[in-house]
Order: structure tokens, then C-alpha cells, then sequence
């Protein structure tokens, strides 16, 4: 428990409790026995709104100050409660002779016990009595909560006799807490005293290593429930990994075990240094500086740090755009550096604690004289290495880079004084220690390792060590990509990633990746997978192509890492196409040969395809969760074994006619009908349906023709687990506009379009097949769904109505879209295929997209023939191959230039009234 706060400047300019007690006393004066409680509520609603007002004016002539913010705020909230107990005291339930039951004391407690509050804070109070609830403490604790909410205060309450605090409070960790910032508002003080008093005495004694336990434990579990990172790209301020409860957690800690009134008086204790408190206030003044803008622009309680919010954040905290860097980038760099912060810091602090406690149990070093001869110099303190001295890593700063390659191989932790010893003396790390082939070859062991590289890497990235030792990664550490497909900052999607490889290599993820888990270990070139992973994607944020200034940084790192002239030059290609093998397989027709020959032309050999396609999973999966999906798993085993078969085998492998003999014999083999029937049923389908569409799926589109008979339209909907989608096949009479019609009606229903391939039969039918997903890129499982799917597209199909229109109106899946702006474009391409015009649009994303992209080939007289669909979260990347009427290519200047233009204004949105009647 702790007194009351500080005095701060310009109180009275927030709320004049003085003038307002005299304004209560006239109103109730002029009401003369009336009910003067409706007059009272409006004086003091305007006292909370103008007193919010000076605080915000205050936020924003000094953004960066969110202790004096949050301190302004309790005191506004602290006169209010005052006013309310002495108008309710004093006039609704005044008590002439009170005897010792009649007492009251209003204490604050959680966040509001500390003094810090944001302008939609809860307001945390415990009524406290001396015995059992008397009929008078009752009737004011009611009235002030009823003149509390209509404030429209949101109020967090107790009210409990002193037994029954103790009690309560020794038997619930979070009501202990609570009580444990608790802070006299109002009442009778001598009550708030003995309270005070009992909870150290009869509460907290005894209890110290526990509480402190539940708390570390209480921190894991929000830890792994906020996402287990300080670098998730939309962080919760208040809860997330290295925001304002963590350094709250370290006050709790310190508290209790010490019974410290303030933060600073930690230092004394031993538990912080001085240089380290100040890192700790800096850290929690921006980060309630944080909180307390993300109150007033949203005007309620908002502790996540949203991408529509960011930007406004960073320019009301006065960051502008820099080369290669937005305001947005550059202040979600700082936050993330603060978070950083305050990680180092609670290691730290609980490493001061567990020292402090190991001295009263007389704690000695680990001996462990065979191993420690192995340590070169370092020792063990309870399974952890430790330095033996403080200029250990001054003396010869190879050292630093030593420390983790030893807690690697031998599997122990690094103590958390030697990690802050590191973190100082990194600076050491310069030019020479660089070139150092020792230093090089320990740090190639730790990026290697077959352990696990990802958790000693994350230590060396959270010592600074990491950056210092490879200065093009220091340049990545903390930033963010202000988009919605991002879920980490740079440096921590490269550690993720080489974590994924390690979990590969190992078997971790075998039912994942059998493809993957077979081949990783027997590579030929295992680590330049290992250091491509690193570097993959270390120039981002440099204004140009980050793959291209990538490669370049890895002819130039990789020598001095200690690689070879040809695993360098491999390296270096595998950062330069990181992304060729996702953009192929997921943008362009597999079944098209010459995708897959223009990809094995770029590839080259088959231990490249082998590298590549490893370093493109763990890429994708350390995006974030749920970008991995097994239609990409599925896509890119496609590309990898037609290229590798095209590789090795050259022309003479599956050419297009033995394909299509291969396909048909399947069907025929599937299909319980005469040859004669078959025959007709096979002549119906053109050759390029037989090379597009798998198997499986030609067999359910030969069922569903048969079934169809002379019907003019039979839909065809069902799970698809080899894609993880829903296929949708739509047998139908083919005319001009049958595929924007389609694709509308499945948005409508609620999914998106991930593939489309249309083909038409020789007697004019369209046999269109879709794969489709929920916006959160999960399959449509349930029968009721997939019905709502069936029905929709028969409404589409059979109705006139104003489709366009409905889409447009439908809500985006992810409403924080808006913050994001994606300028459309569009590319079109004759040389990515033989027989189609190849044309890829980028745009951001929204429902009427794909549809309007549709209409637009179809006003243009341009023929789907195929459609891939991706999005990046708030960007989507449509791509179609197409013919004219005639099906050939479209290769006129003029009619390519129209096309485009139309397309871009169907992109940007900018559709005429023709195009939206449907």
C-alpha cells in the first residue's frame, strides 16, 4: 500500500475540487430540500469532460510525456470520487453521532492505487470498513457508485470489512495484488492505516517466495496468451510482451518483497541500478505516453496498438517520414525498442532478486571441474554461464560471440548478469573482432547448429550481440513493414525462420513437411541454407529491391563468415530469388508448361530447387499464424515436382500428349460406363482441360456431367482437404459474363476465390471450377455453408440482380484495411505462356475486387481461362490468363493499353454505372 502521490503543476487547471464543493453547496442551497442530485450529476459530467479536455490539450503540446498524463489523470478521478463522499456523506446520508461500526475509507487499487491512469481507465476501489457492513455504510457505498457510473465511469468494485480483506486477500492472488497498490482517496485515514498494517502483517508475511512465483508464472501464462513476442506487429501496450504489465509485474515483485513505497527506492535495494531505473522510466513514460493517445483518439479503454491507429500515433508523437522509412516504420521501430527494453530489464531485475535470495541460502557456484575446462574461462552458476569477472568480455570480446556458442553446444541458459554485462561491452565488438576467424566460425556454429539455433540467436539479438557482430542484421532489429501480412519485425521473422528450419531438419515437423523433413538432411550445401535464411531479408527497409540488395550484401558477408567462393555465390542466388518460387506457384497456372520451364530456367539445377524450396516453407510460416495453409503446401509440391522432373528428365518427361493419354485412362479406369459413352464424354472436354485439372477433380466433374443429363446447371460442392479449400465445380450453358457472375455470388456467401479454372465443352457448356476459403484462408467444412455456397450462385445465375452493388456494401474481413493504402497496377505479359496473354493485377483488397477485375475482362472481350488468386493481407495480387474470342492471345498495343486502363479503374474502384448493374 502506498500514500498519496506527488503534487504536480496545474491542478486546478484539470478540476477545481475547492470551487466545485462551493458550486455543490449553492446548487443544493437553491434546491431547498429537492432533489438537487440531477443538477450535481450534470456540474460534475462537465467537470470529468472539461478536465479530460486539459489533459488531452496537455498530450498534445507535450506527446511523449505519459507519466505526467497518467498522473493528471487519477487526480482528475481522485477529486471527483472526493466531491461525490462529501456530497453523499455530507447532505444524501449525513451521520450525526457515528459510532465505530460507521466508518469508511475509499481507497484506490490496481492501476488506479498507483496513480497512473489513461482517460478510459477502469476506476479500481475498495470500500473498506472496520467490522461488518452497518446500513449507513451501505447506503453511501450505493450512492457513490450510482454517482460513479452516471459519469459513465467504468468501475471496478469492493467492499469488505478488514477481516474480510485479509482473508480474502490471503486466499486470491489477484485481490492481494490489487491491495498491494492500494492508495488512501478519501474517508477515514486512521481505517486506511490499520488496513495498511494488517496486509503486511497478516497478509503478505511469509508469503514472499510464492507470490513471487504466482507472478512470474501469472507473467508466462499472459506471455503465451498475448502471442509469447515483444514483436508482434500489432502489440497490446498494456499486456503484450514487454508493455506496461511487465514493468508493473517488477513493481509488484519489488514491493512485495521489500515494502518500497516508490519505484525508485528499488535502486536501493539492489534490484535495479541507477542507469537501469532511468531505462526503466524512459520505457514506461512512452509507453503510457502510448496508452494514454490510443484512449483519446479511439475515446475508450484501447490498449492494442492497431495498424488504423498506428500512423495517428506516430504523428501526434511527432514522427515524420525519413528515407526508406515512414513515420509509422520509424515509430514502431522505437516502440519495439522499448519493449526490448523492458525484456532486458526484467531479466536483469530477476536476476537481482534470485542473487538476493540465494545469498540468505549461502548459494555457491556450480563445480563441475571436468566441464568447466571446457568453458574456456567461464563457469557455471546453477546450470547457467556466468563470467568470472566484470572485464571478462573487455578483455577479449570474441568472448561475446564464445558465450553463446558454449550455451549451444552444452544447452545451458546464459546467467541473466552476464547477459547485461554483454549488453554493455558489446560496443567492443568492431572492425578486427569481426574479421576474427574464431568469431566468425563460433557464430556460423550457433546460425548452423542442429539444436536450436533460433533460441541462442534470440539471446545474442537480445544482448545486442547479434547486431553488433553483423551490422546489416542491427539495421533490421525492431523494424516493422506497416502492412497486415506482416505479423513480426524483421529481425524476429529471421530468427522464426531459422527456428522452422532447425524444427525441419530435426523431424519436429514432419507431419507438416514430410517432402521437406527427407530432404533437409541430405543436402549438400546445409549451412548455405542456414546463412541464405539469415540474409534473406537484410536489406529490407533500404528504399530499393530488398532482394537484389540482399544478394549484394551476401557477396560481401559471406566471405567473412568463413564461406567458400561457390557457397557464396549459391547463397547470394537464393537471396535474389527468395521469392520466385512463391511467386510462381502461387501466381502463375502450373499447368501451363511454360511456367514450369521459364521457373527450371531460373533454377537451374536440382540441388537449387531443393534449397529454394526449403528456404520458401520457413519463409511463409515465420510470417506469422495461419499464413501457412496446406493449398500453398500443396501448390508449391506441385511446382517442385514438375520442375524437378523437368530437370532431370528434360522434354521427354510427361509431354503434353502422353499427359493427356495418362488423364483420360485414369477416368476411364474410375468410371463404371461403356467405352461408346466414355468416348463421348472424353471428346467433350478440350485437350488443355485434361492438362489443367488433377485428377481427382476431372473424375468429380465426369459424375456430375453424367449426373446433369440435358439439366442446364448442376453445382458441384465439397471439402477439398488436398487444397485445404472447398471446391466448387459449376456445370452451366456458357455465355459472356457466366465468371463475374459466379465469383460475385461467392463472395456474397462469404467466401473468396482462391483458384478458378474455366473451360467449355464442344456443345457450348462451361465447366468452371473454383477452390475456394473463408476470409481468415480456412475451408468451408460445414454442409450448411456449403449449401449457402450452392444457393448463392444459383441466385446469381438465375436472377437479374444488382450484384455489384450488394458487394460493394458487403464489410471488409479485416477492418483495419483502411489504415493501408495500395496504389493498383497492373502488368500484363505475352512471354509467360504459349497460348495465353498473362495479366497480373495489384490492388488493394476488397469484396467487389475480383468480380469487378472480372466484369472489366468481360467489357473488354477478354476470355478467362484461369485465375490465381493471393492476397497479402490488406494487398491482393489477381492474376488471369486470357484469350480474345478467338482464343488466341491478345498481343495489339492498343487493345493491351485498353484492357490495362480498364482494369485499373476496376482496381481503384472507379467502375461506371454500367458496370454496376449485374
Amino acid at each position: 500500500m502506498k500514500p498519496l502521490r506527488d503534487k504536480f503543476d496545474g491542478q486546478r487547471a484539470i478540476i477545481n475540487r475547492r470551487a466545485l464543493a462551493e458550486t455543490i453547496d449553492t446548487i443544493i442551497a437553491e434546491h431547498d430540500g429537492s432533489d438537487a442530485r440531477p443538477a450535481i450529476r450534470t456540474l460534475l459530467q462537465k467537470a470529468l469532460a472539461d478536465g479530460r479536455a486539459e489533459i488531452a490539450s496537455r498530450l498534445e503540446a507535450e506527446p511523449t510525456e505519459g507519466h505526467r498524463r497518467a498522473a493528471e489523470q487519477a487526480h482528475l478521478i481522485d477529486q471527483l470520487i472526493r466531491l461525490i463522499y462529501d456530497y453523499v456523506t455530507g447532505h444524501l446520508h449525513p451521520i450525526g453521532n457515528a459510532s465505530r461500526s460507521e466508518r469508511l475509507s475509499l481507497h484506490a487499487v490496481g492501476g488506479y492505487g498507483r496513480g497512473e491512469m489513461a482517460s478510459h481507465s477502469d476506476v479500481d476501489l475498495a470500500f473498506i470498513t472496520p467490522y461488518k457492513r452497518t446500513g449507513w455504510t451501505e447506503q453511501v457505498v450505493e450512492a457513490v457508485l450510482y454517482l460513479l457510473w452516471d459519469l459513465g465511469l467504468k468501475v471496478g468494485h469492493s467492499s469488505r470489512s478488514l477481516d474480510e480483506m485479509v482473508k480474502l486477500a490471503r486466499d486470491d492472488i489477484t485481490i492481494r495484488t490489487s491491495l498491494l497498490e492500494a492508495r488512501f482517496i478519501w474517508g477515514d485515514r486512521a481505517l486506511y492505516d490499520e488496513a495498511a498494517s494488517r496486509f503486511w502483517n497478516d497478509v503478505v508475511a511469509g508469503t514472499v517466495p510464492n507470490f513471487i512465483a504466482q507472478k512470474i508464472e501469472e507473467r508466462d501464462e499472459r506471455h503465451r496468451r498475448m502471442g509469447d513476442s515483444r514483436y508482434v506487429v500489432e502489440p497490446n501496450v498494456k499486456e503484450g510482451k514487454g508493455g506496461l504489465r511487465d514493468l508493473q509485474t517488477l513493481y509488484w515483485i519489488g514491493k512485495y518483497m521489500y515494502r518500497v513505497q516508490r519505484g525508485v527506492e528499488l535502486v536501493a535495494k539492489g534490484l535495479f541500478t541507477r542507469s537501469e531505473y532511468r531505462k526503466f522510466r524512459r520505457a514506461e513514460n512512452f509507453l503510457w505516453a502510448v496508452r494514454c493517445h490510443l484512449h483519446t483518439i479511439t475515446n475508450r479503454p484501447e490498449d492494442r496498438l492497431t495498424f488504423d491507429l498506428q500512423r495517428e500515433v506516430a504523428e501526434r508523437m511527432g514522427y515524420g517520414d525519413r528515407a526508406g522509412a515512414s513515420s509509422v516504420e520509424r515509430f514502431m521501430k522505437f516502440y519495439f525498442t522499448n519493449a526490448k527494453t523492458v525484456g532486458d530489464l526484467t531479466g536483469l531485475f530477476l536476476s537481482h532478486l534470485e542473487e538476493a535470495q540465494a545469498k540468505r541460502l549461502h548459494h555457491r557456484f556450480t563445480r563441475r571441474p571436468k566441464l568447466l575446462k571446457k568453458l574456456n574461462g567461464f563457469q557455471l552458476d546453477q546450470d547457467r554461464i556466468a563470467i568470472p569477472d566484470d572485464a571478462f568480455f573487455q578483455d577479449d570480446p570474441v568472448r561475446l560471440i564464445e558465450m553463446f556458442s558454449l550455451a549451444d553446444r552444452f544447452g545451458y541458459e546464459v546467467h541473466p548478469l552476464a547477459m547485461r554485462a554483454a549488453r554493455r561491452d558489446a560496443k567492443s565488438i568492431n572492425h578486427e573482432v569481426r574479421k576474427d576467424p574464431r568469431a566468425n566460425d563460433l557464430f556460423l556454429s550457433v546460425l548452423s547448429s542442429p539444436r536450436d539455433p533460433a533460441k541462442v540467436l534470440r539471446w545474442m539479438n537480445e544482448a545486442t550481440v547479434f547486431g553488433r557482430f553483423v551490422p546489416e542484421f542491427g539495421r533490421v532489429v525492431a523494424q516493422m513493414q506497416f502492412d497486415m501480412y506482416h505479423h513480426y519485425t524483421v529481425d524476429e521473422h529471421t530468427i522464426r525462420a531459422i527456428g522452422l528450419l532447425s524444427d525441419i531438419e530435426s523431424g519436429r515437423l514432419a507431419d507438416d513437411h514430410p517432402l521437406a523433413t527427407d530432404m533437409l538432411p541430405k543436402l549438400k550445401h546445409r549451412r548455405v541454407l542456414y546463412v541464405a535464411t539469415l540474409l534473406h531479408d537484410i536489406a529490407k527497409g533500404r528504399g530499393g529491391d530488398h532482394s537484389v540488395l540482399g544478394a549484394e550484401i551476401a557477396l560481401k558477408l559471406c566471405p567473412r563468415l568463413g564461406l567458400g567462393e561457390s557457397e557464396t555465390e549459391l547463397v547470394s542466388w537464393l537471396v535474389r530469388y527468395h521469392l520466385l518460387m512463391s511467386a510462381t506457384a502461387f501466381k502463375r497456372d502450373l499447368a501451363d508448361y511454360k511456367t514450369i520451364a521459364d521457373f527450371t530456367d531460373q533454377v537451374q539445377s536440382v540441388e537449387r530447387l531443393k534449397l529454394l524450396i526449403l528456404l520458401t516453407i520457413v519463409d511463409i510460416r515465420a510470417v506469422g499464424p495461419g499464413v501457412w495453409n496446406s493449398w500453398k503446401r500443396q501448390l508449391l509440391g506441385d511446382l517442385y515436382t514438375s520442375a524437378e522432373e523437368l530437370m532431370r528428365l528434360g522434354h521427354k518427361a510427361h509431354g503434353r500428349a502422353e499427359r493427356i493419354e495418362d488423364s483420360k485412362a485414369a477416368l476411364r479406369g474410375a468410371l463404371d460406363i461403356s467405352d461408346a459413352a466414355f468416348d463421348e464424354l472424353a471428346d467433350r472436354f478440350p485437350d488443355a482441360y485434361w492438362i489443367a485439372e488433377p485428377d481427382d477433380i476431372v473424375l468429380r466433374n465426369a459424375r456430375d456431367l453424367l449426373a446433369a443429363g440435358d439439366a442446364p446447371l448442376s453445382i458441384d460442392a465439397c471439402f477439398y482437404p488436398e487444397r485445404g479449400a472447398t471446391l466448387i465445380s459449376v456445370y452451366a450453358a456458357d455465355h459472356a459474363g457466366l465468371f463475374y457472375r459466379i465469383v460475385g455470388a461467392i463472395h456474397l456467401a462469404g467466401a473468396s476465390v482462391i483458384d478458378a479454372r474455366v473451360h467449355t465443352t464442344t456443345d457450348g457448356m462451361a465447366m468452371d471450377n473454383f477452390l475456394v476459403q473463408d476470409p481468415h484462408g480456412r475451408p468451408f467444412r460445414d454442409e450448411g455453408q456449403i449449401q449457402r455456397l450452392r444457393e448463392a450462385i444459383v441466385e446469381a445465375l438465375t436472377s437479374r440482380a444488382r450484384m455489384a452493388a450488394q458487394l460493394e456494401q458487403r464489410p471488409m474481413p479485416f477492418a483495419r484495411a483502411d489504415a493501408f493504402v495500395v496504389a493498383p497496377f497492373v502488368v500484363s505479359d505475352n512471354d509467360a505462356s504459349n497460348r495465353f496473354t498473362v495479366i497480373e493485377v495489384n490492388a488493394r483488397d476488397r469484396p467487389a475486387l475480383l468480380n469487378s477485375l472480372a466484369q472489366a475482362l468481360f467489357r473488354s472481350k477478354a476470355v478467362i481461362r484461369s485465375a490465381h488468386i493471393m492476397t497479402y493481407g490488406e494487398r491482393a495480387v489477381d492474376t488471369f490468363y486470357v484469350t480474345d474470342l478467338l482464343g488466341d492471345k491478345i498481343t495489339g498495343p492498343q487493345r493491351l493499353k485498353t484492357l490495362e486502363g480498364r482494369l485499373l479503374e476496376a482496381a481503384k474502384g472507379e467502375l461506371d454505372e454500367a458496370l454496376q448493374v449485374a
